[in-house]
């Protein structure tokens, strides 16, 4: 019993470790509009080109049925990128 429960506490462990926080890209271009991160702001196609470079990092090849989901981080990355970090 006790091996298992320690088993179970791993894997949890492990699987929070895995997870990353995706943003919908509707959400990027709101956060880059309100936040005012590059005026004028990117156009939509700017910020596909920006997932398809690598950029930003998507969870798949394509849109998913909620749009183009990216990683929270890799949009993070980008905008510490702005400042020359």
């Amino acid at each position: 019993m006790r091996t298992t429960i320690c088993k179970e506490t791993k894997g949890m462990q492990q699987m929070n470790e895995q997870k990353r926080a995706r943003m919908r890209l509707a959400e990027v271009e709101r956060i880059i509009r309100k936040e005012r991160i590059l005026v004028p702001p990117p156009s939509r196609s700017a910020l596909i080109g920006l997932i398809e470079d690598g950029t930003f990092e998507a969870t798949s090849n394509a849109p998913t049925k909620f749009g183009w989901l990216i990683y929270e981080d890799s949009f993070r990355k980008w905008m510490r990128s702005l400042d020359g970090e």
